[in-house]
């Protein structure tokens, strides 16, 4: 890459690194970026403010540093506020060496000209599971490698599920959750309860079901999608979701099943602690496709990218501290610091066997799917903004699921 790419950056890709921003999750330290210029000191910034500097995810970084035998200056930004700080770094030509960025933003970045390839720096991604690489990956070439992932899956109420009747295992597809929720109904007991606000974060709950029903995010008028938000139409015009689903944050629909009134929760990897604080007895289900199967979920998490710069020489060691922080050991430790399932299947199999209850997410995320693949990139918040907005007119009965959709498809259009 040459310097002279990072001069495309603008306005309108500040705002769509914004819009991009994850919904799924988000060290206290000094934001200054000066690097050291005999290279002795490398800046790292990262997404996580909640890791202060004596935390063992500050420590990691640090022990990094020290193997590859520099200092580390690390800085830690909310998400939102990191991609813009990324990308004003760049027009700058004063970009950390490392950068670890929410996944849906890695593309609108490599678009920018801010990030290097994998290729560029030697940098093995191999035992990468490939759905999961693929949020990093615009134009056929891989923009850096995911330090974890999370998503989404069903929490069930099991003490509910057995009064009224129902076995788990014979919720396999749309059809048998549909019979689930009406024998709980039945049973004087609440459906389900999720997220269809009109934000992003109603974007992520849907596209389990839109993507389970074979429906693709460059065409949101197909018939499949229209059969998946007809589903969500349908369990509310017969009482089996609340109303409130419109306006549910993810954490707001948590709070509604943590009451133990409601027999499904969809939600995500980053509630199991809260889980188990809930007081009843929970198991976790992946999202059902619609004849069966798992669905594609939404992958939230972060990569670790190695930005554009000035002074070339610096590569090689950024290159070591990547190398470090996704190597097998230090993937374990830090995924299970996040609630994250780790992104190679030798952590998720040591994962699974110091917790068993974990075998379910790592079922999910195997079959996940990131928002910006398949080349979606700066396209997709466009793409998400009218597809929550869809979601929101066919809830609240402005339009028909069909009618909400085409006009969805018209405006990104």
């Amino acid at each position: 890459m040459h310097r002279s790419s990072r001069r495309r950056l603008t306005a309108v890709a500040l705002s769509t690194v914004v819009a991009a921003a994850g919904t799924a999750c988000s060290s206290g330290s000094d934001s200054s970026s000066t690097k050291d210029a005999a290279g002795g000191t490398y800046t790292i910034w990262d997404p996580y403010p909640q890791f202060a500097k004596n935390s063992a995810w500050s420590k990691l970084l640090d022990g990094c540093g020290t193997k590859a035998g520099v200092k580390i200056k690390r800085t830690a930004f909310d998400t939102s506020d990191l991609a813009n700080k990324a990308l004003l770094a760049a027009q700058q030509d004063n970009s950390p060496d490392v950068l670890i960025v929410d996944n849906p933003v890695v593309s609108t970045l490599a678009e920018a000209g801010v990030l290097t390839t994998t290729a560029d720096n030697k940098v093995d991604t191999s035992k990468v599971d490939a759905n999961l690489l693929a949020a990093g990956q615009s134009g056929g070439k891989t923009y850096g490698i995911p330090i974890g992932a999370n998503t989404l899956a069903l929490y069930y109420n099991k003490k509910i599920l057995k009064e009224a009747g129902v076995d788990i295992a014979s919720v396999k597809d749309w059809p048998s959750l549909t019979a689930a929720l009406e024998k709980a109904k039945k049973a004087g007991k609440k459906g389900i309860t999720f997220s269809a606000i009109g934000t992003e974060e109603g974007s992520f709950q849907f596209l389990p079901w839109f993507w389970g029903a074979g429906a693709k995010l460059t065409q949101l008028d197909s018939s499949q999608g229209e059969s998946a938000l007809s589903l969500w139409k349908d369990w509310l015009k017969r009482g089996y979701a609340p109303n409130s689903v419109l306006n549910n944050t993810q954490t707001t629909s948590w709070q509604e099943f943590a009451t133990g009134d409601y027999t499904f929760a969809e939600n995500g990897t980053w509630q199991l602690a809260n889980a188990e604080k809930a007081g009843f007895d929970y198991g976790v289900l992946p999202i059902p496709g619609a004849s069966g199967g798992n669905a594609a979920a939404p992958t939230g998490g972060e990569f670790v990218t190695v930005p554009v710069q000035g002074d070339t020489g610096r590569y090689a060691t950024a290159r070591k501290l990547v190398s470090c922080l996704t190597s097998t050991d230090n993937l374990y430790a830090t995924d299970t610091t996040l609630s994250y399932v780790a992104p190679t299947g030798a952590v998720q199999d040591k994962q699974v066997a110091s917790n068993a209850k974990l075998k379910p997410w790592v079922s999910a995320v195997k079959a996940a799917k990131g928002r910006t693949s398949d080349d979606l990139g700066i396209k997709y918040p466009k793409i998400s903004e009218q597809l929550w907005k869809a979601v929101q007119s066919a809830l609240s009965g402005a339009q028909s699921p069909k009618d909400a959709l085409t006009a969805a498809q018209n405006a990104v259009k």
